[in-house]
């Protein structure tokens, strides 16, 4: 009887020889999706790749799937990078897949599609995210390839528009299986680094599946947690990727990117230049402003001494006035002094005013006479304070005093 074996040790057998051959250990499959199954708990993606004639099954498990920059869906064409073997256990051939993208412009658009739609809703694209970029930054982070001609183009408008601003390269893959790794560690690399105080992204132009990578997931959701604005600057202007929404600015390409995000010397010198004339042209409005207000001073100060000088010529001629009317006051009140005792003396002088008294004059032929001056058989007119009386004189006899004997 012959020799026979196990189904377990057929299988390894099968597994073994499919092992030993090269071909199967590095296959690129392309087919369409069909019965997609993402298992909730281990992560791992289990899936049928068919084309008209075959199907074959296709397991990618979970830190590969991880890495995968588009959501797979049925009916989606891809390109399934891996190896074909036998599964031990239930004897099945299959493709394990370690890297997937779509094929085809509707498989990418489709893909593509799916990611914008799933980051909208989470808004990292809302523009309110959207942070400026220094106006003088004083270096940038460059994340892109040390070889590519993005990188010199950088260099050479950066150095003609802002020589004094520092470039710091994180030097990465811009395509193929390692890229998206690369970009990323790139990115989180330069967000760490407190020199940088922007970050560019950028490569140059090329095919749809070259520029592929930057429509990754993990890309953007790198670029939207940078605590930095970022810009993004991938391919030509016609161009356009999930990163470049993602991030703070999209330049078209790689040189505009460069001009965006540093000043014009020639400009910002015309600036100055302007800037410098304008504070010129105020100084001396200024100060021609002070020299008239100096005038004008002058002028005030000296309409203002005249003022002084009148109003103190006003003052000493007040108090001369004041002077003059008091020693005018005090003239009058001599005068009105001296009136009044003359006045008082002519009073008691007043012959009229004895009368009052029980005097009388005696008046002859209407004049005053003394008795002295009588005549018998004088006529005469006797005048009393109140009343007057004609009176015949009959003798006059002459009175002898002390003063006429001498004594």
């Amino acid at each position: 009887m012959a020799d026979f074996i196990n189904v377990s040790t057929l299988n390894r057998l099968a597994k073994d020889v499919l092992a030993q051959c090269e071909p199967l250990n590095n296959l690129i499959v392309c087919g369409e999706i069909s019965g997609f199954t993402r298992h909730y708990k281990s992560g791992h993606l289990y899936f049928t790749l068919k084309d008209e004639n075959a199907s074959v099954k296709g397991v990618m498990f979970r830190n590969q799937a991880r890495l995968l920059n588009f959501e797979p869906q049925n009916g989606m064409l891809v390109l399934a990078y891996g190896h074909a073997t036998i599964y031990e256990r239930d004897g099945a051939f299959q493709l394990y897949v370690d890297y997937m993208r779509p094929f085809g412009a509707g498989a990418a658009q489709m893909a593509f599609d799916a990611l914008y739609k799933k980051l909208e809703a989470e808004g990292l694209f809302a523009q309110e995210r959207k942070r400026p970029l220094p106006r003088m930054p004083h270096c940038i982070g460059v994340v892109t390839s040390k070889t590519g001609a993005a990188w010199q183009d950088v260099q050479n408008v950066i150095g003609r528009r802002w020589p004094m601003v520092k470039l710091l390269l994180a030097p990465v893959n811009v395509q193929g299986l390692e890229a998206e790794h690369s970009i990323i560690a790139g990115i989180r690399a330069l967000d760490k680094d407190t020199r940088a105080d922007l970050i560019l992204v950028t490569r140059g132009g090329g095919s749809k599946e070259d520029l592929w990578i930057f429509n990754s997931e993990r890309i953007a959701r790198a670029a939207a947690a940078c605590h930095k604005p970022v810009v993004s600057a991938v391919g030509h202007e016609i161009d356009t990727t999930i990163l470049d929404y993602v991030a703070d600015l999209r330049a078209p390409t790689p040189s505009a990117a460069a001009e965006l995000c540093v000043p014009d010397r020639e400009e910002i010198l015309q600036k100055i230049s302007i800037l410098q004339q304008n504070i010129q042209n105020n100084i001396q409005n200024r100060i021609q402003l002070c020299y008239n207000k100096y005038t004008m001073a002058t002028v005030r100060q000296a309409r203002q001494h005249q003022v002084q000088k009148i109003n103190r010529y006003e003052q000493e001629w007040q108090r001369a006035a004041d002077l003059l009317q008091q020693a005018q006051q005090h003239r009058v009140s001599r005068a009105e002094s001296t009136l009044r005792s003359a006045a008082a003396l002519a009073e008691s002088l007043n012959p009229y005013g004895v009368l009052a008294r029980g005097y009388a004059i005696v008046q002859r032929d209407s004049e005053v006479c003394t008795v002295d001056n009588l005549q018998p058989d004088q006529q005469i007119r006797l005048r009393g304070a109140g009343a007057e009386a004609d009176c015949l004189v009959q003798s006059v006899q002459r009175i002898e005093t002390q003063e006429n004997n001498g004594l």
